[in-house]
């Protein structure tokens, strides 16, 4: 999958991270105490990707990257729910770690 178009260097990696099922490499482009809400609704980030790690959950297809590189949508493979054209939000603090994900279903 080409992920070439993701302008955005530290989500790229962060999605590399993500499709080659390596859960502390995505971890390392978090704060400890990142925020997460899924479809609205303010989750455990860690227990909710340790689960799609389990699960080898990741992008089958990116079609929209946004906001210099921060908005993903794509299809999304999400284990025993299936595939889907989900977003992932991403928020970047001075640092250059994420801050908070925000995830979810598109319309």
């Amino acid at each position: 999958m080409d992920l070439t178009k993701i302008i955005n260097e530290n989500v790229k990696k962060a999605i590399e991270a993500l499709q080659a099922n390596d859960k502390n490499a995505w971890y390392s482009y978090f704060t400890n105490d990142a925020v997460f809400t899924d479809d609205g609704r303010t989750l455990d980030f860690k227990s909710f990707f340790d689960n799609a790690f389990n699960h080898k959950e990741k992008f089958v297809t990116i079609d929209k990257v946004e906001n210099e590189g921060k908005d993903i949508t794509g299809n999304f493979f999400a284990g025993q729910w299936g595939t889907f054209k989900v977003f992932f939000k991403f928020h970047q603090n001075l640092t250059g770690k994420f801050n908070r994900l925000d995830i979810g279903q598109t319309k």
